[in-house]
């Protein structure tokens, strides 16, 4: 099996959340908010490691509190964050141990992501030869303007456009390449896919559940505490009954 590294971005200040902790270690349906990706990536078969990139002055209490009281079977490392995310995931490429072949980098703050989806876009990664590597997201629904000021200018196709999420996963020699041509070039990407396109590789959408919410601000979450309540609602009906709960 080709052995995948996960990188699990958690550098941010909160300074859109409006904690001066950050956001990573509230609490969200019983688990600080960061640990429900890790748990989602220590459970996949493909991922045998796991960098959590965070402040240095954060490492000990995300430790503490967001991984070593739960059962965690995947090694993980601790990469230092750096002024931009893009510094921050390009800290944490350059420490994932050697012999890995594929990188799946995901935002700390959408603890929705499941194991199943990351395993999909893994797979898509694997099986499709010419890939540099796969975006997960979605296509666009809502009709998108091109503004300048207030005054529209061009409303493009729909079908054109897809919202990026995470997880991103990557060969590891692309993305290594893509964040030395931008540093050398001073390039600032406003995602890694974005560095790997701008290196000529070849990136390929893939679609992931619409609720792969990320929390950037406070009432973001409350629909997400709601799914992961309800998910933890369906499974305990499963281990009750040995059945799949009715839906509807």
């Amino acid at each position: 099996m080709s052995r995948v590294c996960a990188v699990i971005a958690a550098g941010g200040t909160g300074s859109r959340f409006g904690n001066p902790g950050g956001k990573q270690l509230v609490n969200v349906a019983g688990k600080p908010l960061m640990t429900w990706s890790i748990l989602a990536f220590d459970r996949s078969a493909y991922v045998e490691h796991i960098v959590v990139v965070c402040p240095p002055r954060r490492r000990a209490d995300m430790y503490h509190a967001a991984i070593e009281p739960y059962e965690i079977h995947t090694p993980i490392t601790f990469a230092d964050s750096g002024e931009t995310r893009q510094d921050s995931t390009r800290a944490a490429v350059d420490v994932v141990p050697e012999g890995f072949q594929y990188v799946a980098i995901h935002d700390g703050a959408r603890p929705l992501i499941t194991t199943e989806s990351i395993n999909a876009a893994i797979s898509v990664l694997l099986d499709t030869p010419g890939l540099d590597g796969v975006v997960c997201g979605q296509p666009a629904i809502d009709t998108l303007k091109i503004v300048e000021g207030a005054r529209i200018q061009e409303t493009p196709p729909r079908k054109l456009f897809w919202a990026a999420q995470t997880p991103q996963i990557f060969s590891i020699d692309a993305i290594r390449s893509a964040h030395e041509a931008a540093l050398a070039e001073g390039f600032t990407g406003t995602d890694d896919s974005s560095l790997v396109e701008r290196a000529g590789g070849s990136v390929l959408c893939v679609q992931s559940p619409r609720d792969n919410l990320k929390v950037t601000v406070p009432e973001d979450l409350r629909p997400v505490t709601a799914i992961l309540l309800g998910r933890m609602a369906d499974a305990e009906s499963v281990q009750d009954t040995g059945m799949f709960p009715r839906l509807g």
